[in-house]
């Protein structure tokens, strides 16, 4: 998925006295222009940039696709990281460089690593009425980020309980393993909890943690989350207590965990970097596979090839890489 900003996110963050839980708020913005679909994005944002090893998320619908037209993010490169698909409603059609074409589907999680680089196209299908779900990066650390491109699929089955299901699809959680290969210990998990079910979760100590409500209002740990909203969680907790509000609406969540990342990266569009040099260098490539004669190509197939190739039956034409800001870059931890 195309990230269309160039800054990161200025969000109101509330933190709570004691100063354990944070509560961040998503910003509405339009992904890949100004009349495409809205996303809410609550990772990153300017006081903190990464939960672990993730670095983004976008949450979305649902959104009726005959009023929004859906998701249509013509192919576009990544660099250094690793994205993550995970869809409540809908299907997307997703096509990379590689060679991968996969259907994206509700329940399935789809994980694209990109590493030295790739590129991709996700659209929703045609038989999509309603497509709601987020789009997640995760930074790929120092050590690994030069590695092949490569993809995963997996259909995790539900775990249940009194009340309560839930889907593994990183990491481990309530018995169940993820089988989908990550570069730094990560935990993924979607959850459904009925009006008024309280659950305790056991997690690792060593992890923060960030919570995710698609749906209903929850108590995490004592703290209050809304629709839509993200707490963070700091790690040294070996127990989540997650409670849905009484009433009638269930709560869906993502629980998303991992041990603190413990290196500087630059963010910047599509790539994951460690320097501002390097982001340069990554957009001039991308810059100049895909325009011809001075002109962006009109064909997907059209391009030249390079670092992040082509992406295989795919003739939407490319998106070509925003201007640089004319500050230098930062890091973020």
């Amino acid at each position: 998925m195309s990230n269309p900003e160039r800054d990161p996110d200025v969000i109101t963050c509330e933190a709570n006295l004691a100063g354990t839980i944070e509560i961040m708020a998503p910003r509405e913005v339009p992904l890949g222009g100004l009349r495409a679909m809205t996303v809410r994005r609550t990772l990153p944002q300017r006081h903190r940039s990464l939960i672990g090893a993730w670095c983004f998320l976008d949450h979305y619908g649902p959104n009726r696709v005959a009023e929004t037209g859906g998701m249509g993010v013509a192919p576009h490169p990544h660099t250094g990281l690793q994205t993550v698909t995970w869809l409540f409603t809908g299907e997307v059609e997703h096509r990379d460089s590689a060679g991968n074409h996969a259907t994206i589907r509700p329940g399935e999680v789809n994980l694209m690593t990109a590493a030295r680089g790739i590129s991709h196209s996700e659209v929703s299908t045609a038989s999509t009425t309603v497509l709601h779900g987020a789009q997640l990066w995760v930074a790929i650390p120092d050590g690994d980020r030069h590695a092949e491109p490569d993809f995963a699929h997996h259909a995790p089955e539900p775990v249940t309980g009194p009340g309560w299901e839930a889907r593994v699809f990183i990491g481990s959680l309530l018995g169940d393993e993820s089988p989908v290969p990550t570069y730094s210990p990560l935990l993924g998990a979607e959850l459904l909890l009925e009006p008024g079910t309280a659950l305790v979760l056991d997690v690792d100590s060593s992890f923060e943690h960030g919570v995710l409500v698609d749906t209903g209002s929850l108590d995490v740990s004592g703290r209050q989350v809304g629709k839509d909203e993200l707490a963070y969680v700091p790690l040294g907790s070996a127990r989540l207590e997650l409670r849905a509000a009484a009433g009638d609406e269930p709560v869906r969540l993502l629980l998303l965990g991992g041990e603190p990342f413990g290196e500087s990266i630059v963010m910047w569009w599509n790539f994951v970097a460690r320097t501002h040099e390097e982001i340069v260098a990554f957009r001039d490539e991308w810059q100049a596979q895909i325009t011809a004669g001075g002109a962006v190509v009109t064909d997907g197939q059209d391009l030249a090839d390079g670092r992040f190739g082509i992406v295989v039956g795919e003739h939407l034409p490319p998106i070509p890489a925003p201007p640089l800001p004319n500050a230098r870059l930062k890091e973020r931890r």
